[in-house]
């Protein structure tokens, strides 16, 4: 291993920390100066600034005619999002999940899912329905940023009920505005040159050990373009700041679909090929996880650390699936039954326990109001 591909990973892994720290910094006080919760900041500016190395990968590889690419980007980016951002996020410090996200982004996202598996039917997702998708973000916005300043007093007087007083900054700071938009800015560049020194010191690194493209493409490069999400999720984390850091998670998944895909859709010009293996498979997961998102976040409005566990098993799962089919290794069909026969059923059933407790829970809450 030469001196540059040590420069690229200690660099790389450098400007990630300093640039998820100046996120999360100014995205925090943009939250207070513009007196709109951090949980829209996440889902939002966080959000979608994170998400640009996937942007930037889909719209070359449309524009270059590899649309599979575009679209297989988005779909792995948003399984990784939910099961390993968010699992790694539990696994350091449980996530109490905002009331909001239950209630509106959670199901918005399971809805856009659905939408894009819908659109992929037929194997394309043309110009149309890049306008269509396009055109639901900027109404996702629009929503967002409306609803969180309109919230309605008894969503907070719940949320509070339930956790104590929300986790809101301080809104009477004095901070410039151009200070805050400044970190945010910086910190994204910062997040998005730290990724890709990183990515490539990593594929020299595991060139030089023999692993093969395949591979590399698979695990260095997929999880690549998610790592500014990563890096910004865990700061938010280890800063308390668990409203960015889940609505950074669930905000790009929301940003990929319909923003990257929406995007990608409208500048190339036959629009992006949808191979069969996605609409069979990897859609199909990830509207699995989209789903399995909604009962772990019910249970007591929050996300733990077995359940965080329990995520990041599922992501190593996948992507174990993934190289075994890839490489078509002789483990797979073995692989594929333990998972079929009992890995996924025990997991339906846990969820689904997990889901009916939660609405006993509530429904016993709501009807002994002297007990909330």
């Amino acid at each position: 291993m030469d001196v540059i591909t040590i420069g690229l990973l200690v660099g790389g892994l450098t400007l990630l920390t300093v640039g998820g720290e100046l996120l999360v910094r100014g995205s925090s006080q943009l939250a207070a100066l513009a007196r709109i919760s951090p949980l829209v900041i996440g889902l939002t500016v966080v959000s979608f600034g994170t998400s640009s190395p996937e942007l930037a990968v889909s719209i070359q590889a449309g524009l270059a005619g590899k649309s599979d690419i575009a679209v297989g980007n988005v779909v792995g980016s948003n399984i990784f999002n939910i099961l390993f951002i968010l699992g790694a996020c539990a696994v350091i410090s449980p996530l109490i999940v905002a009331v909001q996200l239950i209630r509106r982004e959670v199901p918005f996202m399971i809805a856009v899912s659905l939408l894009l598996a819908g659109l992929a039917l037929d194997g394309r997702i043309g110009r149309l329905d890049g306008v269509l998708l396009f055109g639901l973000l900027i109404g996702y916005i629009v929503w967002s940023i409306y609803a969180s300043r309109k919230e309605g007093v008894e969503v907070q007087a719940e949320y509070e009920q339930e956790f104590g007083p929300t986790m809101l900054p301080n809104r009477s700071g004095t901070k410039v505005w151009f200070g805050s938009i400044g970190f945010i800015v910086i910190g994204l560049g910062l997040l998005a040159l730290g990724s890709h020194w990183l990515v490539e010191g990593a594929v020299v690194l595991a060139r030089a050990f023999g692993v093969s493209d395949v591979i590399i493409g698979l695990t260095i490069v997929a999880a690549g373009t998610s790592l500014p999400e990563v890096v910004a999720s865990i700061i938010a984390t280890l800063k308390q700041e668990r409203d960015i850091a889940i609505g950074n998670a669930i905000g790009s998944n929301i940003f990929n679909i319909l923003g990257i895909l929406g995007i990608a859709a409208l500048v190339t010009p036959n629009g992006l090929t949808v191979v069969p293996a996605l609409s069979t498979f990897d859609i199909p997961v990830m509207i699995a996880v989209a789903f399995a998102a909604l009962p772990i976040f019910v249970s007591r409005l929050s996300i733990n650390r077995w359940e965080g566990l329990l995520f990041l098993g599922y992501y190593v799962a996948y992507t174990a699936y993934l190289i075994l089919a890839a490489t078509h290794h002789d483990a797979l069909p073995a692989f594929s039954s333990v998972m079929a026969l009992f890995v996924l059923p025990i997991t339906a059933l846990t969820l689904l326990v997990l889901m009916v407790n939660a609405v006993r829970r509530r429904d016993w809450v709501a009807s002994h109001p002297s007990l909330r």
